[in-house]
């Protein structure tokens, strides 16, 4: 089944593309969430309207976004954790920690959107990249120390 799709969807596709789809997928979740349209004149018009809007919108949000990174990429967060022998680290460092470090600073930034691989379980310096949108991903220096 082909669906015009009215917003991005990941692994999908972006706003406004014709993609073909299983009837199901199309059925189930696209048509419901209104993520997708079947593919007809009046739809490939409506979606052509909603493009010229959207494509305004998502300029100025990754306006936004570009200027929250270059002040976010400014930032240097100090963690402290417990360390025994050898510079082992008690624990870790989570993406939950580093947002809430961030959130001490004044950056409103979710857990999710830290791109943290694996905890970090060393002390150092790191650069952590944290996706703000779609095209936009600031790197933050993160130091894990040792707590006095």
């Amino acid at each position: 089944m082909e669906v015009i799709l009215r917003e991005h969807v990941d692994n999908l596709g972006r706003r406004g593309d014709v993609v073909k789809v299983a009837e199901g997928y199309a059925r189930n979740y696209l048509l419901p969430r209104k993520l997708a349209l079947a593919v007809t004149e009046a739809n490939k018009r409506q979606i052509e309207r909603e493009r010229r809007i959207a494509d305004a919108r998502e300029a100025e949000e990754k306006s936004q976004a570009e200027a929250f990174a270059g002040r976010l990429a400014q930032v240097e967060i100090e963690i402290g954790r417990r360390v025994g022998e050898n510079e082992t680290l008690y624990g870790s460092v989570t993406s939950a920690d580093i947002a809430h470090a961030l959130h001490a600073k004044g950056f409103e930034v979710e857990k999710r959107k830290i791109h943290l691989p694996e905890p970090l379980k060393a002390l150092g310096e790191t650069m952590v990249p944290v996706r703000i949108h779609r095209e936009v991903t600031a790197q933050v220096r993160v130091r894990v120390v040792q707590e006095q």
